[in-house]
């Protein structure tokens, strides 16, 4: 029973690798760090849709898909419409306090810091970028109708409600080059938070879950749990491209394709590569830069 104890001491389900006391890597994977890191982004995407909705798709509520997914979590636990509405930063911020706290790490964040770790989130999505070119490249002939016919970079999953539309929500895949009704601006915004958002539901609170049930209530060993819960968040991940689920229904954001759903499983590895060896915030951090990058390759390469 002892050895089982020490056993679960010496391993995290968070971050697998302990980094020198005080050094760069070890301060930017706290949790404290990745709250000041993220505010930003979070308060650009809070304002974005803001503006996006009411200025821009006059005719629409544009969210990510996470992010509604908290929504209708807090609602569903009782929370008025308002509150769910603004709560999903809060509860974003409030998970990594938690964190923080369990942690007992120092609190203290450098600005200094700030800089190098937006450095650091382009140059790992760098990778990406390039794997998203080599998995979606143009194809000789007329592109099949869609959002994404003339954007071989993929990037993030909205949900789209038509104002005063009884209907199930319209959920499609947004990069740089969407439908004329999007705008430059709003793709950014939704990669933003998608990169906050799905990070959270899809690494941080559903591998933490799935690590409880493989390790501890399945018994498997902690490798083996690891690797189970990485792939299977990293599906997940992908799935959710295509087929999700809003407001007690299915819903189709585009159709299957077992190249888009290669690569968007291998960048859930990575990102849960990333989130085990760096913390949530470069996580977030990364997976933003790249929905950003993606949408003005697309826009600025790719859209026609």
């Amino acid at each position: 029973m002892a050895g089982r104890k020490k056993n679960k001491q010496d391993y995290s389900t968070s971050q697998l690798l302990n980094y020198a006391s005080n050094s760069y890597l070890e301060r930017t994977s706290r949790p404290v760090y990745a709250i000041v890191f993220l505010l930003p982004f979070i308060v650009f995407y809070e304002i974005g849709t803001i503006l996006i909705n009411t200025d821009v798709l006059n005719r629409s509520q544009v969210r990510v898909v996470a992010f509604v997914w908290l929504q209708q979590l807090l609602q569903y636990l009782g929370t008025s419409s308002r509150i769910a509405w603004i709560a999903p930063p809060l509860v974003v911020i409030l998970i990594l306090i938690g964190l923080q706290l369990a942690s007992r790490k120092a609190w203290y964040f450098r600005a200094g810091d700030y800089i190098p770790m937006v450095v650091e989130c382009v140059l790992l999505a760098i990778p990406l970028i390039v794997l998203s070119l080599f998995f979606n490249r143009p194809v000789a002939g007329p592109p099949a109708p869609g959002p994404d016919s003339n954007a071989p970079v993929a990037a993030a999953c909205v949900a789209e409600e038509p104002a005063g539309a009884a209907a199930a929500p319209v959920v499609r895949l947004v990069a740089g080059s969407a439908a004329a009704s999007r705008s430059l601006m709003a793709n950014i915004v939704t990669g933003v938070g998608a990169g906050i958002y799905e990070e959270l539901v899809f690494r941080l609170i559903l591998i933490c879950l799935l690590m409880v049930f493989f390790q501890d209530l399945i018994g498997l060993s902690h490798s083996n749990a690891i690797v189970s819960s990485v792939l299977i968040s990293a599906a997940l991940f992908s799935a959710h491209h295509h087929i999700i689920f809003l407001d007690g229904q299915f819903g189709r954001s585009a159709a299957f394709n077992w190249t888009e759903f290669s690569f968007r499983t291998m960048a859930g590895v990575y990102f849960a590569a990333l989130f085990a060896l760096r913390g949530f915030g470069i996580t977030a951090g990364t997976h933003a830069f790249y929905d950003i990058i993606a949408t003005l390759i697309n826009a600025f390469f790719f859209d026609r």
